[in-house]
């Protein structure tokens, strides 16, 4: 080997070309306050610096042409530019924060549409003889889609399917007349409340009359409810009784709280809790658990919040401890409740007497009949309580209302004697896949927790 050749190992080679490409990565990536020299016009620059001083120094008078001929020529010789260093040779290529496939995808997702509410109503039927009375509770609509409808004496049901009309029962006038109706929940058997505190119970598919419930009440029954196979009653001597329809002795638990007429009771959905309203403005919640026989039953919840009666009532189908419960003329309010703690979450003034509640049972909407002066329905999105909609055509005040078992249609009966169905939930196409699973209600199972 000479003595003047150098030999480099493989080891050596790669390490100087690791150096080399760090030397060149190192160029690409310059930071923003070091200048890029070979992007740089050395010339432009000097020229721009010492121009400007000379300017200052020896200011020569230049004719208008001179000065014309100045400008083209630097805007020629690209001689406009104000600056002199340069960072970068060429500003780096933007990317999307999103990637275009997932933008794509996004602009393509489809906007729910705004349901379309009908301003008037669908169908409109003759009801004779109905009373103008708020305290009582004369139209429900059943299971098997058949709707109830108590006028005067006698109780008519309307079939939806095929739109027939058919008599049900017609009480004599020493009993009648009928104070309120309820459909079971199998849909078959409905109970009829009269004037004189006896409660009727009919098979509808037969029209035979099952049996009579008496000694609950002392006078006049309003307002019912069911519980399974307990029915709940209230009347106008402030007692609310539950009955075992099962059973010959059916008196099974009362609750004693109300000093007038009981106008409103509804039962949650896990059958628990029970709302009831009276004409002496309080609203009460009850806990079945502690339901007693041998003695009246102590609430759970007092709330004295309504000025007014309290009959509209309607728990909440996706939030089971949630209340929302309607004022009489003084009152005029939409009141809202956590019944597990007795908390006013939220109260809104209509304007006008609150006659009944109806929530929507596939979206998070509120429907409230009213009194004077419109004696108009309206629609409240929840929990914003923003107006969706009025709907009119009654013509004196909205005492009653029944929602389809489909949750789509709405009836409404007023002391204009007429019986009003409305499209205001949208249709049952919509409405089935719309349909989402309620919120069960907290520790529904238990009965209570010591």
């Amino acid at each position: 080997m000479d003595a003047g050749s150098v030999t480099c190992s493989p080891a050596t080679k790669s390490q100087s070309r690791d150096q080399i490409l760090q030397r060149k990565s190192s160029r690409e990536n310059l930071d923003r306050f070091i200048p890029n020299r070979s992007a740089m016009d050395f010339d432009y620059a000097h020229y721009m610096l010492t121009q400007s001083r000379k300017g200052k120094e020896n200011p020569i008078a230049s004719s208008p042409a001179k000065e014309a001929y100045r400008k083209q020529l630097a805007e020629s010789l690209n001689m406009n530019r104000t600056r002199i260093l340069a960072f970068r040779n060429k500003p780096p290529t933007p990317t999307d924060a999103v990637p275009s496939e997932w933008s794509s995808v996004q602009q393509a997702k489809p906007v729910k549409a705004r349901r379309y509410i009908p301003q008037t109503s669908e169908r409109t039927l003759d009801a004779p003889d109905i009373q103008d009375d708020y305290y009582l509770n004369l139209l429900d609509w059943g299971s098997s889609n058949v709707l109830a409808i108590a006028l005067g004496n006698t109780v008519y049901l309307w079939d939806a399917a095929d739109g027939n009309t058919s008599e049900l029962v017609t009480v004599d006038d020493d009993v009648g007349p009928v104070t309120s109706v309820k459909w079971a929940p199998d849909g078959r058997h409905i109970s009829v409340g009269l004037n004189n505190s006896e409660v009727q119970l009919w098979d509808s598919t037969s029209n035979k009359l099952s049996r009579t419930l008496r000694g609950c009440h002392q006078s006049r029954v309003g307002s019912m409810d069911w519980n399974n196979h307990i029915l709940t009653t209230g009347g106008m001597d402030g007692r609310i009784v539950n009955n075992d329809v099962r059973i010959r002795a059916h008196i099974v638990e009362t609750y004693s709280g109300h000093h007038q007429e009981v106008c409103g009771l509804k039962w949650s959905a896990s059958g628990q809790q029970l709302a009831s309203g009276g004409n002496d403005n309080l609203l009460h919640i009850w806990d079945r658990s502690v339901a007693s026989v041998n003695s009246p039953t102590q609430w759970l919840h007092r709330l004295e919040d309504h000025t007014a009666a309290v009959k509209a009532l309607a728990w909440c189908p996706f939030q089971g401890n949630l209340l929302a419960s309607g004022g009489g003329g003084g009152d005029k309010s939409i009141k809202f409740w956590n019944t597990h703690t007795g908390a006013c979450l939220n109260s809104v003034d209509t304007g006008s007497q609150v006659c009944a509640l109806l929530w929507n049972q596939n979206e998070r909407e509120l429907l409230s009949s009213h009194g004077f002066t419109h004696n108009q329905l309206t629609l409240w999105k929840y929990p914003s309580m923003v107006k969706m909609a009025e709907l009119t055509g009654h013509t004196s005040r909205v005492l009653f209302m029944a929602q389809s078992p489909d949750g789509c249609t709405v009836a409404t009966a007023a002391g204009d004697e007429t019986l009003r169905f409305w499209n205001v939930f949208g249709s049952p196409e919509v409405a089935a896949k719309a349909t989402r699973k309620a919120v069960p209600e907290p520790f529904a199972n238990v009965n209570r927790i010591r």
